[in-house]
């Protein structure tokens, strides 16, 4: 493990000999690091068998976060090692493409439809990502895709 790996799981309470396991105010590394856009520890974290369907306190995954982020390293990252990439918020229904459609995020739309993302999943309350789109090319690319059928 390098030193600066090293320094942030320690910074962020977490521990340096199980890597994988959430600290004591119930966070993951997995999370925390996609949050933070640190592709480096993700690499870290994945090379020891980290759990890809670990979720926040709100009901989101690694994948989620790496889309807040806005970092495609991350996002790449986790969607080649098999994060589910259609997980779906436990409280809203949400998926990584809603939130992404709906925050303007279009590279991270981009990317999140060329890894097979889903633009016809509905949330809880019946909304697409394309009926969260808020961009016009967001809109249109999510549009090409509902109306083809993809």
């Amino acid at each position: 493990m390098n030193p600066e790996i090293r320094d942030w799981l320690q910074n962020h309470y977490f521990s340096v000999v199980q890597p994988i396991l959430k600290n004591h105010d119930g966070i993951y590394p997995l999370i925390l690091a996609s949050q933070q856009g640190r592709h480096d520890v993700i690499e870290f974290l994945l090379e020891q068998n980290a759990e890809l369907d670990v979720i926040d306190q709100y009901g989101n995954n690694a994948l989620w976060a790496a889309c807040y982020a806005d970092n495609s390293d991350c996002i790449a990252a986790l969607i080649q090692v098999g994060i589910n990439i259609n997980h779906q918020n436990l409280a809203s229904g949400a998926t990584a493409l809603m939130f992404a459609a709906s925050s303007g995020r279009e590279q991270v739309v981009e990317q999140l439809l060329a890894a097979g993302a889903d633009p016809t999943l509905k949330s809880h309350d019946d909304f697409t990502a394309l009926d969260l789109a808020s961009t016009r090319k967001i809109l249109r690319l999510l549009s090409k895709l509902v109306k083809s059928g993809d």
